[in-house]
């Protein structure tokens, strides 16, 4: 019955707008105004269609939005990171909405007040997982977070300590690591990353593996695949607005003999 209801509405409305286009009085619902210039001059509205239509049309199309569940000393995680989400961040940012998860496939309980984490790779990832949702949270935004996030990801040293790691990327991008590391080692931290395994547990489908990635909030092993593979054609390939110019491909130049 409703899809009936539905198909008499639209006709109705369309047998309105002929007439209107027709020479007749304004008969339409509101929604309908704009929807021919005829309509719109029939129902005195034709400049605020106008209007309307050319802010619809000059709309800056919306940034892709990238979501990346990982967790710290995931082998896996960090060549991604490395190989593909930095190099594709810093040419596309402008045109990314980018979140980053670290959490993965640790496991946490309750006890007492607190939360306790067991982590895939042992407590080290553990202290990994929270200074990188530290650094999240304490820096505010990803333009300032990922670049940080990115050189403790790439260090050699993170395997063994990733404080250590942090502290050594903290003292070369002049950041304030004292408030990152009171934020990993207190309640802080412990609530946040809490907060980092209700979004990972709350993924549809479920995890089963990291890195994992949604794009537009979808994960798919088409749309994994094509990450892992060249995450760059894959953002400019969903982005809807103009591509900007890293979406083109370099032509090389030769050199012809005379």
């Amino acid at each position: 019955m409703v899809p009936f209801l539905l198909l008499v509405t639209a006709l109705v409305a369309q047998q309105c707008v002929e007439a209107v286009e027709s020479g007749q009085t304004c008969d339409v619902p509101p929604s309908m105004w704009c929807s021919s210039p005829a309509v719109a001059k029939a129902c005195q509205v034709d400049e605020s269609c106008e209007r309307y239509l050319r802010k619809i049309g000059d709309a800056p199309a919306p940034p892709v939005s990238l979501t990346l569940y990982y967790e710290s000393l995931c082998g896996g995680c960090q060549k991604f990171i490395n190989e593909q989400l930095w190099p594709t961040w810093n040419k596309l940012s402008p045109i990314m909405n980018l979140t980053l998860v670290p959490y993965g496939n640790a496991a946490e309980k309750k006890r007492f007040d607190k939360w306790v984490y067991e982590c895939q790779h042992g407590k080290q990832e553990c202290v990994g997982n929270l200074i990188e949702t530290c650094t999240l949270h304490m820096l505010k935004n990803i333009s300032a977070a990922f670049p940080f996030i990115h050189c403790i990801e790439s260090r050699v040293e993170y395997s063994d300590n990733p404080k250590k790691a942090a502290e050594k990327c903290a003292s070369k991008m002049q950041v304030d690591f004292s408030a990152i590391e009171k934020c990993a080692d207190g309640s802080q931290g412990n609530a946040l990353e809490h907060e980092m395994a209700l979004k990972t547990g709350s993924l549809n489908p479920p995890h089963t593996y990291v890195p994992w990635v949604t794009l537009n909030g979808v994960h798919t092993e088409k749309i994994q695949n094509a990450a892992m593979d060249d995450l760059l054609k894959l953002i400019c390939d969903t982005y809807q607005g103009p591509k900007p110019d890293a979406c083109t491909p370099s032509t090389a130049t030769v050199c012809t003999r005379d």
